[in-house]
């Protein structure tokens, strides 16, 4: 009563009768003598042995008017299902071993019954603190259900208050990484939408999709669906950190003027490996993304080894020279880019597709207007080339020193806060923001079309990736 603020009166279970029975069929044909002796009261009706609770356990509710009005509840089950409910599953796995057990049967456990308890064990892998396995436990055992079905018709038990993202990782957790957005009852709707009993959910998915965001871990309710996002970011994480790595090596060898075939050999990086207790190339790549070493020191440990081998050799005059060679390059244009044959020549970057560093392009000589470069994928490309032979070879400068306009288009579940979380996320990269437009369709969807200025089509593609964890974005594309 204090716990749910009810009076004496709401109590509807103060007074209640078990029927056990030997079959299920058994338990539907009671129901139908004590409905036809008493009057059912509405809502109250739970049939626990169509849909089971996560706990296994299985029985028929059903609240009834007495002669005088005064309600009581009545359950109905077998005695296998009263075994189960009063000493739990392990008592019903005892007794079924037990009655084969003087004929000497392999014993089989089915099983449905035991998944809920292998389930159990796999969120205490993941957690560290036993008193949060503990309230997970509870959580899962005791908790308010609702039921929401698939299109299929396949009925889904879930914590009361989840969400289409609880329902997603029900179904599978690549279904979860991968959503972008949801139908409840035929209507598109916000992911993060509390289910009530009866909703039929559909579950979008997009392979673009790079998983899932933090936020989600504020709405989910059910321990399973929060502990596969947790085990999404661990790995996630690492990928990063590994990616960011390579870069940073990349980086310094550049810098230095050496390639990666000249100093990644098994001489000079094991070396390495054992210096800094690294099981592999990828543990030190994942270890110089995150921070904890630098590209410095693990290129300085290589060219050590490097030198043994090279002792003739002026190493420093090598770098030097390496670097004068790059002097002697042709100048790029202010836009960053050369055009072969041709110095100080009038180029821009046509509007129509926003070439950025890392895209393929080619030139176009316009008249009087020097050469427009254009994107090999640009629609205008075909016409320019069927019009008049007026092309010529552009290609990008080696270093990035300029920045570029790009625009790209975001399509979200409309919510409140959306625009401000995605201009946060921007604001995490090094993109600079030079305009927003923003839109919101009668299904509830926004559709943002942002320009930002990058310096190569890398960091606009990590920026898409940042928006993308941007809860209710379901597509970021560059425009054309």
């Amino acid at each position: 009563m204090q716990r749910d603020n009810k009076t004496l009166d709401q109590i509807y279970d103060l007074f209640a009768l078990r029927i056990l029975v030997n079959s299920i069929k058994d338990c539907y044909t009671a129901l139908g003598v004590v409905h036809e002796m008493y009057s059912p009261m509405p809502g109250r009706f739970k049939d626990y042995i169509s849909v089971p609770k996560p706990n296994m356990y299985q029985s028929i509710h059903t609240t009834l008017l007495g002669d005088k009005g005064t309600p009581f509840e009545v359950q109905i089950r077998t005695w296998e299902m009263h075994r189960v409910a009063e000493y739990g599953i392990a008592a019903h796995w005892a007794y079924k071993e037990a009655s084969y057990f003087g004929k000497k049967a392999n014993v089989k456990v089915e099983e449905d019954k035991l998944a809920w308890l292998r389930e159990s064990l796999e969120w205490q892998k993941d957690m560290q603190d036993p008193q949060e396995f503990l309230n997970t436990l509870k959580t899962e055992l005791f908790e308010d259900e609702v039921y929401v079905f698939t299109p299929k018709g396949a009925i889904k038990t879930l914590p009361r208050g989840a969400t289409p993202i609880d329902f997603a990782y029900t179904i599978h957790a690549e279904i979860g990484h991968h959503m972008t957005g949801c139908k409840i009852n035929s209507k598109m709707m916000p992911i993060i939408t509390p289910l009530k009993n009866g909703d039929i959910v559909e579950i979008i998915t997009s392979d673009n999709s790079k998983g899932p965001s933090r936020d989600w871990l504020k709405f989910v309710k059910s321990s399973s669906a929060k502990n596969k996002i947790l085990s999404w970011f661990k790995k996630a994480q690492k990928a990063e950190n590994l990616e960011r790595g390579k870069e940073l090596i990349e980086k310094e060898l550049k810098r230095i003027g050496f390639s990666y075939a000249d100093l990644f050999k098994t001489e000079y990086v094991e070396p390495m490996l054992d210096k800094y207790k690294y099981k592999n190339i990828d543990e030190m790549y994942a270890a110089v993304g995150f921070g904890a070493n630098s590209a410095v020191k693990i290129i300085a440990r290589m060219l050590q080894e490097y030198r043994k081998e090279h002792e003739e050799e002026n190493i420093e005059a090598k770098i030097e020279e390496l670097a004068k060679a790059r002097m002697k390059k042709p100048k790029p244009s202010s836009t960053g880019i050369i055009v072969k044959g041709i110095d100080n020549c009038l180029v821009k970057l046509s509007k129509c597709c926003n070439p950025l560093p890392g895209d393929e392009i080619v030139g176009y000589i316009t008249k009087g207007r020097g050469v427009s470069v254009h994107r090999k994928d640009c629609f205008n490309v075909k016409d320019l080339i069927s019009a008049e032979n007026r092309m010529i070879d552009v290609e990008w400068y080696n270093e990035d020193k300029t920045s570029y306009q790009a625009e790209i288009q975001i399509n979200c579940n409309d919510r409140s806060g959306l625009l401000m979380d995605v201009l946060r996320e921007i604001g995490t990269t090094k993109a600079k923001i030079l305009g927003v437009n923003t839109k919101t369709t009668k299904e509830k969807i926004a559709i943002l079309d942002i320009t930002l200025e990058v310096e190569n089509l890398d960091e606009l593609n990590k920026t898409q990736k940042a928006i993308e964890r941007v809860n209710s974005v379901y597509e970021v594309r560059r425009k054309k």
